[in-house]
């Protein structure tokens, strides 16, 4: 009687009962996409001075606009999130008339280019806005000023911490938190000692995603905040003035933000459930 072969491991029979043909002509058009996006970072890491890296980025505008980006990242990531958790439960977790609707606005500077959120935030806060005149009696000006830079880059980060957490909780279930108010947990605390700690790996995963999107951001700053040395020029700004003055330096910075946000990337993808990190590891084996 012949021998039986050894079982298989369950990764193994796993895999085999999945089905994962994809025709060839899939992976030439992969690759193609793939090109599309790598070959411009190529082209303009292949255009970086070595030799004159550390000068070109450490020029006096260059350090000013590079701390005053950390430092408004910092505080428009802080907003995010004091904002960004309270809508996120809501979303997630509550049922009312116009949800939906919430839903979509709150997610529409996704796609909404940042120039129109500048606009939009101009004619809100500015002299002559929507609620900038009262302010403006009050003695306070927002436009033009480091606030309005942490306002702008607020308004295009905020859906991406909304949208990472409000996933992680609908992902993570209401189980435990019903357990701890079948125990007599008030809602603050069950928030507090089950939900938060729960939904940490995605509220960090959001947080570092706005901090990458505010570092990154453009339009809306310049439309709203305008481009002041030291005050409101950013460091995606000061590339742009750069590539008119200095090309080698507006490539050398360019560089220097690829750079972190390849960190930023890494950062998340390290983070235990993260959204990012299921996304980039693609599915278990």
């Amino acid at each position: 009687m012949p021998a039986l072969a050894p079982p298989r491991p369950a990764a193994q029979r796993r895999r085999s009962w999945g089905y994962t043909a994809v025709p060839r002509w899939i992976y030439a058009v992969a690759a193609v996409g793939a090109l599309f996006i790598l070959l411009p970072l190529m082209g303009m890491v292949s255009q970086v001075k070595w030799g004159q890296f550390l000068a070109l980025i450490s020029s006096e505008s260059s350090l000013a606009a590079l701390l005053l980006s950390l430092k408004t990242a910092t505080a428009s990531t802080s907003l995010c999130i004091i904002f960004g958790v309270p809508l996120a439960l809501v979303l997630a977790r509550a049922q009312f008339v116009g949800q939906r609707v919430l839903r979509a606005l709150i997610l529409l500077p996704l796609v909404v280019p940042p120039v129109v959120g500048g606009l939009a935030l101009l004619y809100t806060f500015g002299r002559q806005g929507l609620l900038g005149q009262s302010l403006q009696v009050l003695g306070i000006e927002i436009a033009f000023s480091t606030a309005a830079v942490v306002m702008a880059q607020t308004f295009v980060a905020l859906p991406f911490l909304v949208l990472s957490l409000e996933g992680t909780l609908r992902t993570a279930g209401q189980k435990y938190e019903a357990v701890a108010a079948t125990l007599g947990a008030r809602p603050s605390t069950v928030l507090r000692r089950i939900t938060l700690p729960l939904v940490l790996p995605g509220l960090v995963s959001g947080a570092v995603l706005a901090f990458a999107r505010s570092l990154g951001e453009f339009g809306a700053t310049l439309t709203f905040a305008g481009s002041l040395q030291g005050v409101t020029r950013t460091l995606p700004l000061e590339i742009y003035l750069q590539r008119e003055t200095d090309p080698e330096a507006a490539v050398a910075l360019s560089f220097l933000l690829i750079a972190v946000a390849a960190v930023v990337v890494t950062v998340t993808y390290r983070v235990p459930k993260s959204p990012l990190r299921a996304l980039l590891a693609g599915p278990a084996s």
